[in-house]
This record gives C-alpha cells, sequence and structure tokens, in this order.
C-alpha cells in the first residue's frame, strides 16, 4: 500500500511494513483505537440526536438511537423558556474574569520563576510544585471559610464571582506551562531591554508577552474551558438564581422536576461551547504542551 511505502515515522516506518506481521499488528491497533474512539463518540452524538425526541420517545422500549422526528423549533421553545441567555452571560462574563486573572497572575509567577528568579526562589518553586499533590478536599472547607469571611476586610464574597476569579489565579499548571515557555526565550532579548533601561515590569510587557502569543492562546482555550465546565464552586458559592452560571442551573433543573426532553436539550447547550472551541482551535489544544521555544 501506499500508505506504508511513504511512512518514514512513527512507531512503524516503511521498512518496518515489508513484513506482514507488522501489517498485522498496525491493522489491529488502528481497529482498536477505532472501537475506543466510537465509544469516546457515542454519548455527545446520542444526546445531540436524543435532543430532538419528545417526552414519549423517551420512555420507549427498546430506547431508539435515531429519533423518530426532528423538530428544530424545539431547540429555540427551550431556549426562551429557560431564559438560557442569561445563564450563557453569567458564564461568559467569570470564564472572561478568570482568563483575566488567569493571564495575569501565572503569567507573572511564570515570570518571576524563569527568568527574575529572585532569593529564595528554589523554596518558592518547591512549595508550587508541593501544591499540586496537595488533594483539593482538604482546600475546600479553609476556601470556603475564607470566601465567606475574607481575611482583614471581612468580606462575604457569596453570590459573586470573585472568588473564582481569585482561584483561578492560583492554577499551578499554567504557571509551568508559562515557566516552560518562558525558559525558551533567549536571555539576550530581556539583557537588551535593560540595557535601554526598560523595567522587569516593562521588560514582561512589551518584550515577553508579544513573544508569548502561541502559550497565552492554549492557556486562554484551557481557562475558558474550565470555566465553563467548573460547577462545584458557583454551586456552593452563588445561591442567587440571577447569578447562577448554566452549570448551575442545568443541575438544579434535574432536581426541580423538568421533562426529560427539556433537560436533554439542555444538556446540548451546554456541550455545544466546548464542543466548537475544540473544533475551531484542536491544533492549538494538542500542541499546547508541546510549544517550542524561540528560534534564532
Amino acid at each position: 500500500m501506499k500508505l506504508f511505502e511513504e511512512k518514514t515515522t512513527g512507531l512503524w516506518t516503511a521498512i518496518d511494513f515489508k513484513h506482514w506481521k507488522v501489517k498485522l499488528q498496525y491493522w489491529i491497533v488502528f481497529l482498536f483505537m477505532v472501537i475506543v474512539s466510537s465509544i469516546c463518540l457515542f454519548p455527545p452524538i446520542w444526546l445531540f440526536l436524543s435532543s430532538f425526541k419528545d417526552i414519549n420517545e423517551f420512555l420507549t422500549v427498546p430506547p431508539t438511537i435515531m429519533p423518530k422526528s426532528f423538530d428544530i423549533t424545539k431547540l429555540a421553545d427551550v431556549w426562551n423558556s429557560i431564559a438560557f441567555g442569561k445563564y450563557y452571560a453569567n458564564t461568559m462574563f467569570m470564564a472572561v474574569g478568570d482568563l483575566f486573572v488567569c493571564i495575569m497572575v501565572t503569567g507573572l509567577a511564570g515570570y518571576v520563576l524563569s527568568r527574575l528568579k529572585p532569593k529564595g526562589i528554589s523554596l518558592v518553586f518547591a512549595l508550587i510544585m508541593w501544591t499540586m499533590m496537595l488533594p483539593n478536599s482538604i482546600s475546600m472547607v479553609p476556601l470556603f471559610m475564607t470566601f465567606v469571611d475574607f481575611p482583614l476586610i471581612h468580606a462575604n464574597l457569596t453570590n459573586t464571582y470573585i472568588p473564582m476569579w481569585l482561584m483561578s489565579g492560583a492554577n499551578t499548571f499554567f504557571i509551568l506551562i508559562f515557566k516552560s515557555y518562558f525558559d525558551s526565550i533567549p536571555m539576550s532579548y530581556i539583557e537588551a531591554a535593560r540595557i535601554d533601561g526598560c523595567t522587569d515590569f516593562g521588560i514582561f510587557s512589551k518584550i515577553i508577552v508579544p513573544l508569548s502569543k502561541p502559550v497565552i492562546m492554549v492557556i486562554t482555550i484551557f481557562s475558558l474551558n474550565s470555566s465553563w465546565e467548573n460547577f462545584f464552586w458557583p454551586y456552593v458559592l452563588i445561591k442567587k438564581e440571577a447569578l447562577f452560571t448554566v452549570s448551575t442551573k442545568i443541575f438544579v433543573m434535574k432536581s426541580g422536576g423538568w421533562p426529560m426532553d427539556t433537560y436533554i436539550v439542555s444538556l446540548l447547550f451546554m456541550m455545544l461551547p466546548p464542543a466548537i472551541i475544540f473544533l475551531i482551535f484542536q491544533k492549538n489544544i494538542i500542541g499546547g504542551l508541546t510549544i517550542g521555544g524561540i528560534k534564532g
């Protein structure tokens, strides 16, 4: 096959494919990946198709995969009846705040760890790495108590998005991604800027940030996706329905006795934005953890 003759990378090369055993192994692995992909794709496909079913079709035995009728107007009816636009706006407002704080805090932290390296930075870096091994269950109660009565100012931050914004700036994974990328930026750029009298923050804003657009794009995608799927803290801290996010509203709907078909359509509305983001920026997402350095 021409496919095997032109293959020069990967586990097997064109020379390996001259043996029938290697070809057999290849097709076994290929078939296995097709099965795994089908299992992963079945839930979202089933959710999409089920959103067009009426309530009676959900109760049929045996259950159907393809709906008997496609009623497109049902999507608009559910959107308007639940006022999903308001919850979309709330979620996007929270996500934009998360993104701004995340980029500023984790970006500056990565810059300090990578380039400034003040005294004691090794201890700070060790503590940052240690937080990755700290179970989330241990920090939940202290965090909740902190947001109910914020230290020094004694402010109650519940029913606001401020707690989510603050927590987005404490993402160790993003700090490590920024640090890894900043390590690849040549020191000659930074030294030249210092000779010209540029401050450390000026170097960060005028030199580092413009050179870091690829990693900023990756962090942006990860942050927006994480904010959209964030359920626990918005559910715990926000009790006013007017401030509910999409995930919180759908959870309340599930326990509120809404019809099954309406609930399924709501899940579709929640699934669509992350799916669209992935389809548009999948190259950035896949290559996000392997961003190379700057040449030259």
